[in-house]
């Protein structure tokens, strides 16, 4: 079954991190891309720019209204993703626990919808 990964953490209050713990950091995502790869889950995978980038479409009544930012007010926001192809619910919460991202922020697990 197919897992989208997706972290959420509120930018304006991301940590601020030193460079030595961004360093460690990327060590521990490398660790972990390599480790999916390796046991065959991992599909995809990538982070977001800032929600400052964002860009909202909205068709009402026929007619398209596009807006600098989000579609909604939030306290976090998605800042990226991995897509997992996991036996289960478990697997993909065993993957999620190893993503450097939920100390500081959350990693929402989504089942995709099977569409043949």
């Amino acid at each position: 079954m197919k897992y989208m990964l997706l972290m959420y953490a509120s930018e304006a209050e991301a940590p601020n991190f030193t460079p030595e713990e961004l360093q460690a950091i990327g060590k521990e995502w490398q660790t972990l891309l390599i480790a999916a790869k390796a046991a065959g889950v991992l599909l995809a995978n990538n982070g977001l720019a800032p929600i400052t980038t964002a860009t909202t479409v909205r068709i009402r009544e026929g007619k398209a209204l596009t807006v600098d930012g989000p579609f909604a007010e939030t306290h976090e926001q998605l800042g990226g993703f991995l897509m997992l192809n996991c036996q289960d619910l478990d697997e993909a919460i065993q993957w999620a626990k190893k993503v450097p991202h939920a100390r500081y922020g959350s990693v929402e697990i989504r089942p995709l919808w099977d569409q043949v």
